[in-house]
């Protein structure tokens, strides 16, 4: 059985005439501590595949399984990291994170939840930073907050939603091995939504493709055949990664061309004049 399955998932939004289709016919099985990285174009219906998954919004038709069990609303079970941070303004980097964890861990008591906090500040490197507000930190240390938070309320499964596409590379780059360290410590079952291909490779046990039509279904998986841990500058020159990397990158060159293709033949040049006048020109 598999970890999170999506079994003949439509979406859409909108009813008669102004129905549009979002998502077709997807069909996907993550097993359990396994990462998965989904990469596609912008508005290709990545965040609404997203939502799905963590419970935030239904499906038209087809099932979301968490475990064997129909996803009904949120769970602490599937930690969210999302691109925009979510973080509460008028909080604290420790009262964003403990608040996250309270509703996570209900019964257990003020000083296990502030251990908690405290450890997960500590791995993301923001100890210093511990009673900080949002905006006294710079973009990298707040998706550092987002980070923590997510992985403190200890999830089963972590859904990440182009977490790091806001980020300069050196940023994104430190982040992306935070997160894959923390990740092979306990092999947590991952998913990753990114529109970068090389980061999905570096991260992902394999990655699939999401394909706008424009209504959007996966395409063929690609399974990333390099040993872990990963080394970025060794990737460079790793045969496996750039046979990968192109057949990828080449897939999603086909797709982008078709999307033109499609976009031209629905151009239509006006008429001049109605036709009952044509001869007086």
């Amino acid at each position: 059985m598999a970890y999170l399955e999506l079994k003949n998932i439509y979406k859409n939004y909108g009813l008669g005439n102004t129905t549009t289709e979002v998502l077709s016919n997807i069909n996907l099985s993550i097993e359990e501590g396994e990462f998965v990285a989904i990469v596609g174009f912008t508005g290709s219906g990545k965040t609404t595949l997203v939502n799905l998954i963590n419970g935030l919004i239904t499906p038209t038709s087809g099932q979301v399984l968490f475990k064997g069990k129909e996803v009904k609303g949120t769970s602490h079970e599937r930690g969210v990291i999302f691109q925009n941070y979510s973080l509460l303004p008028w909080l604290t980097v420790s009262q964003n994170i403990f608040m996250a964890v309270k509703e996570a861990f209900p019964k257990e008591t003020k000083t296990v939840l502030n251990d908690i906090v405290a450890m997960y500040v500590e791995m993301v490197g923001l100890t210093p930073a511990i009673n900080k507000r949002p905006k006294e930190l710079s973009g990298g240390m707040r998706q550092r907050v987002a980070v923590a938070r997510a992985l403190a309320m200890k999830p089963e499964m972590i859904v990440m939603d182009e977490p790091l596409g806001a980020l300069d590379a050196l940023t994104r780059g430190n982040l992306q091995d935070e997160i894959l360290n923390i990740w092979e410590k306990d092999k947590r079952t991952a998913l990753l939504i990114t529109n970068d291909v090389d980061e999905g490779i570096y991260m992902a046990d394999r990655i699939i493709p999401l394909r706008p039509d424009p209504k959007a279904t996966l395409g063929p998986e690609f399974k990333i055949d390099l040993e872990r841990p990963r080394d970025k500058t060794a990737l460079n020159d790793n045969i496996n990664f750039k046979n990968t990397r192109n057949a990828i990158i080449e897939y999603l060159m086909d797709i982008g061309n078709e999307r033109k293709v499609e976009a031209q033949e629905q151009i239509l040049l006006p008429e001049i004049a109605p036709k009952s006048f044509v001869g007086y020109f």
